[in-house]
């Protein structure tokens, strides 16, 4: 068991820069542009101790609630016990990337909408639910037009 319990206790390699990663951040950090609703991922930024974010955030993805000059204010959900609990924190925009989790989900939404427009242009109807994969398809193997092959492992030889 550890001795020290403090704040950044235990994040030696968690919050670690990658390799050739050393360094200035990018420009393009500061220039981002974060509106409320967006989704972002907090990803600690190990060279800027300001605006840190907990380790138990690191990795998370939340809804941005608020945008202050440096910082953006970041809606994540913990588990807590039986609960999951919206918790509210402030995070410096270093240690903040805009999320591609609903990069998909909102692609499907826009393919829907092509496909029911289309639907109500030709006056029918189309599901736009996701099914699963259906099993392959049956059939018959001849075994006169087939060969049967014999399958063994190769011998054991001793090669020194």
């Amino acid at each position: 068991m550890p001795h020290s319990f403090g704040l950044r206790a235990r994040t030696r390699y968690l919050f670690s820069r990658g390799f050739k990663q050393h360094g200035l951040l990018k420009t393009t950090t500061f220039l981002r542009t974060f509106k409320l609703g967006d989704y972002v991922d907090v990803k600690a930024t190990g060279n800027v101790h300001k605006g840190m974010p907990h380790k138990f955030y690191h990795g998370r993805t939340g809804r941005v609630w608020n945008v202050t000059p440096r910082s953006v204010g970041v809606i994540i959900n913990k588990r807590v016990g039986p609960r999951i609990i919206a918790k509210k924190i402030h995070v410096r925009i270093e240690h903040v990337k805009p999320s591609n989790s609903m990069a998909a989900h909102l692609k499907r939404i826009e393919e829907n909408k092509k496909v029911v427009a289309d639907a109500k242009k030709n006056n029918t109807w189309v599901s736009t639910r996701r099914t699963p994969a259906a099993p392959k398809a049956g059939f018959f193997v001849n075994p006169r037009d087939t060969e049967v092959q014999t399958i063994a492992p190769l011998r054991y030889e001793l090669l020194l």
